[in-house]
């Protein structure tokens, strides 16, 4: 499944200067996230000022990767024609074990069997040039 990302040329992220550090490190195949100085919240997406408590002490921490399904939906019908190639995929939302959700692509097959709750990592997916965060079945399930 992974080996059909490797050829695909879909655009990449869109990368900011608030971004950068993620997409970075995604790149060095590490997985990082925000946390708030102030009130210890994890924070994703990346952005300048805590959702929590509004400050602007937020850093990059090392983050685990891992986390839990919280829903998803099959794609079969992609919005951009490159990834009609790999049609039908999953995209789901992914509760980290941080707290924030994400959004990510499944390396799970849409006919087996999905479910709430099932734990996830993180696998650092190549597509084309860019590498891409998606999330597989959790090696210890």
């Amino acid at each position: 499944m992974i080996e059909n990302y490797e050829k695909l040329n879909v655009p990449g992220p869109t990368i900011t200067s608030v971004s950068k550090p993620f997409w970075d490190a995604v790149a060095q195949k590490e997985f990082i996230l925000q946390k708030c100085i102030d009130c210890h919240e994890w924070v994703f997406y990346p952005r300048t000022i805590c959702p929590h408590c509004w400050s602007d002490q937020l850093e990059w921490i090392p983050a685990s990767g891992k986390g839990r399904l919280k829903t998803w939906g099959v794609v079969h019908k992609p919005g951009h024609p490159a990834w009609s190639e790999v049609a039908p995929y999953v995209l789901g939302i992914v509760e980290l074990d941080e707290g924030p959700t994400m959004m990510s692509h499944l390396l799970l097959d849409p006919k087996r069997d999905l479910h709430i709750g099932l734990p996830l990592e993180v696998s650092f997916t190549k597509c084309n040039t860019v590498w891409l965060p998606f999330f597989k079945r959790s090696s210890n399930y």
